[in-house]
């Protein structure tokens, strides 16, 4: 076949598309409602999320990894148990992780476990560990920091290891410890400088570090938002700097002793964003101290907020799109949390899944073989540069307020986190932001999954606290939700019955079935089993309308054992039947009447004849089903 550079011209015949053409037509689509209300999103900075862009063909790549290749696949070694922790850690290794990720307990990826920071444990966690293998391990470490590091140095030299062949990023950060703990044994403003005079000894000895960590995962965990979590670290890199630097490092060192942390979650374009927007902050540092940018480490974790406890086989997926967007957003390590983190200690198979969720995406899917893909597109250009901007703005913040340490004691970034973490909850007792399994699409006879029995770490304090802060403590999404299907199990153990709603599904299959749908869903959320049926209705008059039974409806919730009954049908039934229905389930003992839909011009009519409460898209089902149980039971 004969080479052609014409490129083929399927679209020829039509004239080319523009913006303006589109809008046109989705004007008409619209039909005068709003476009940016209707089309455009906002994230939780406020940012404006476009439904369409141009490509933004002059925007270079963000240098990151080495060109093709890949980020390493770090695995957590989190047992207690030092000796459960090696076996899990050398299967690991011989099973495709590139790195290790020692996690101490009382840290903030501990996540309730974790090992202790003595030489003994980590020693025998780390039994038959090649030091000089060229695989990297990661410490995340809790207020034990100085004393997780001296295990380790202690370790490499009683292997006889020199330390400029190991690959270990020691991951100190009291001041994160501090937010986390909501306490310093330190003032805050003496912790940066203790720090750095650890990482000036550790350089000595011959450890090419980085030695500290700035961990945006502190503020991602507390439910904020991208732009703070970013600001957040910024400020923390910048305290550690500053430091370093006083310690006589040149800075053009000491910047290379800092690593980065964040949190990837399954919002694929704000993580991706997330992390190319940190290098070029990072970058414009570096520009202001006269250096010129190189690429900085970047560690990431999958997000613990956003772990569920009901439906955890979902925490693969949201796994899965966390680990593609923080590879293509250029991280250089990722852990993955296991889908059973949020219910104990996960064991080897959950522990497998993590690990193969990674090596899937690295060498089937090949994700690491373009540097920055990113790069160009409109969509992900528009987010990141806006995200630089707001955090820039933040970050500015906290040092106008003297700086990282002093905003905490001041409690502005624990303030600014709440607002955030405030309108998230909201947000999902509305299940305006849908948690899939838990949220929306509840299973009760989800079948258990397993996890390790091993009962949690309390890691204990080994000083007095000198200041004290407002702690930055961690939240996942799903709790709230998970509470009231955690009572209805409670009830059902003791009882051998869930709460239950029936409902009153008037009319035909076709009248009720979108709404009876919709009420079994909302309610099962809450653990409050949704007792359906086929209808209640005779054929009357010559056309055979129908017509509710409402003596068949009332034996039938009086047979459910229910003590809530929810009107199911439509807009149409409802003017005709739902009155009455209400007054016979009011007359029958429902405690109280549910009405699945909004009702307009019929909620006086309604709410005369016993109708308490309306359900709809946007309504606040946490609260409407907390209320729920309280009745119901």
């Amino acid at each position: 076949m004969a080479e052609t550079s014409d490129p083929l011209a399927f679209a020829a015949e039509f004239p080319p598309a523009t913006r303006e053409d589109w809008l046109r037509l989705v004007d008409g689509v619209l039909k005068g409602a709003p476009f940016d209300r209707k089309l455009v999103a906002r994230t939780y900075d406020g940012l404006a999320v476009e439904p369409l862009h141009a490509r933004a063909a002059a925007a270079p790549p963000v240098a990151a990894r080495t060109p093709g290749a890949p980020w390493q696949v770090s695995q957590r070694v989190d047992h207690p148990d030092p000796a459960a922790a090696n076996a899990e850690a050398l299967h690991d290794l011989e099973n495709g992780a590139t790195a290790l990720s020692l996690v101490l307990a009382g840290s903030l990826g501990s996540y309730d476990y974790g090992l202790d920071a003595s030489d003994a444990a980590i020693g025998r966690a780390l039994e038959g560990f090649h030091f000089d293998a060229g695989v990297t391990i990661e410490l995340d470490v809790g207020p034990d920091c100085k004393a997780a590091s001296d295990a380790l140095v202690a370790l490499v030299n009683r292997r006889g290891i020199a330390p400029g062949a190991t690959a270990i990023r020691f991951g100190l950060d009291p001041i994160g410890a501090a937010a986390v703990a909501g306490e310093s044994p330190l003032p805050l403003d003496e912790l940066a400088p203790r720090l750095a005079a650890t990482a000036s000894d550790l350089a000595a000895l011959g450890f090419k570090g980085p030695f500290a960590v700035s961990d945006g995962r502190i503020v991602h965990n507390a439910g904020g938002s991208e732009a703070q979590e970013l600001a957040y670290a910024l400020s923390v890199a910048i305290a550690y700097l500053r430091a370093l630097e006083q310690t006589g490092i040149p800075i053009a060192d000491a910047r290379r002793l800092i690593f980065f942390r964040l949190a990837a979650d399954a919002d694929q374009y704000l993580t991706m964003a997330k992390f190319r927007a940190l290098r070029k902050l990072w970058a414009r540092v570096e520009n202001a101290c006269g250096l010129a940018p190189v690429p900085i480490v970047v560690s990431a974790e999958t997000a613990w907020r956003m772990m569920t406890k009901r439906d955890p086989w979902v925490n693969m997926l949201r796994a899965a799109i966390a680990v593609f967007s923080a590879g293509l957003g250029g991280a250089d390590s990722v852990s993955v949390l296991p889908y059973t983190a949020a219910l104990g200690l996960p064991n080897r198979f959950a522990r497998r899944m993590a690990r193969n969720t990674q090596l899937i995406l690295l060498e089937e899917s090949n994700l690491a073989k373009v540097v920055d893909p990113a790069s160009g597109s409109g969509g992900i250009e528009d987010l990141t540069q806006k995200l630089c901007a707001a955090a820039w703005a933040a970050f500015q913040t906290v040092e106008s307020a003297g700086g990282v340490g002093a905003a905490l004691v001041q409690g502005l970034i624990q303030k600014q986190v709440a607002i955030t973490r405030a309108q998230r909850q909201t947000a999902i007792s509305r299940r305006k932001d849908p948690l899939t399994g838990t949220s929306e699409f509840p299973d009760l006879a989800e079948a258990p999954v397993s996890v390790l029995d091993v009962a949690p770490v309390i890691a204990a304090r080994h000083r007095p606290p000198a200041v004290t802060i407002e702690a930055m403590s961690r939240i996942r999404l799903a709790e709230d939700f998970e509470q009231l299907r955690d009572a209805s199990d409670r009830l059902q153990a003791k009882t051998g019955a869930r709460p239950k709603v029936f409902l009153a599904n008037l009319g035909r299959l076709t009248d009720f079935g979108e709404r009876a749908m919709f009420a079994k869903n909302f309610f099962e959320v809450g653990g409050i089993e949704a007792v359906t049926n086929d209808g209640f209705f005779t054929l009357q008059g010559p056309e055979g309308a129908a017509k509710t039974d409402l003596d068949a409806l009332v034996a039938a919730f009086k047979a459910s054992r229910a003590r809530l009954g929810c009107l199911c049908s439509s807009d149409k039934n409802y003017v005709q039947e739902a009155a009455a229905a209400a007054k016979a389930l009011s007359a029958a003992g429902a405690r109280h009447v549910y009405f699945a839909g909004r009702p307009g011009e019929l909620e006086p009519t309604l709410r005369t004849s016993g109708v308490d409460t309306f359900i709809y898209a946007g309504c606040d089902v946490l609260a409407t089903l907390q209320a729920a149980h309280q009745l119901a039971v």
